[in-house]
């Protein structure tokens, strides 16, 4: 009696999918320790002949602080080094300020500023 031709596809498509299934691996799940960002504030001007940024401040911010500055096309993260109003040099700025930040790239208008935390 002559092997049905349906049955002998359905065992090689049996076999297919077995090996399909040996050769798919599980995902390994790999824990990466991202830093915590909170939103500083928003760049609102920027002086490229001295590299200062105008920063409206929605938190409190203080010399020593690590942030991120992220733009359409700018991307870094730096240490506060100096801050100012009105000319003059301040060590902690409160929210609601607008202050003159030291900025070592480039920065543009509504850029957002993160501190990070570690």
């Amino acid at each position: 009696m002559p092997i049905k031709k349906k049955k002998v596809k359905k065992a090689v498509k049996k076999r297919r999918i077995a090996k399909l299934k040996k050769k798919i691996t599980k995902p390994v799940k790999v824990k990466v320790q991202v830093p915590k960002e909170e939103l500083v504030g928003i760049i609102t001007h920027y002086f490229p002949h001295v590299k200062a940024g105008v920063l409206k401040l929605k938190v409190p911010l203080a010399i020593g602080d690590t942030i991120k500055i992220k733009g359409h096309t700018t991307d870094f993260t730096q240490t506060v080094t100096s801050m100012q109003i009105n000319h003059v040099p301040i060590t902690k700025a409160k929210k609601g300020d607008e202050i003159g930040l030291l900025v070592e790239s480039r920065v543009r208008r509504k850029d957002k500023v993160f501190k990070v935390k570690s």
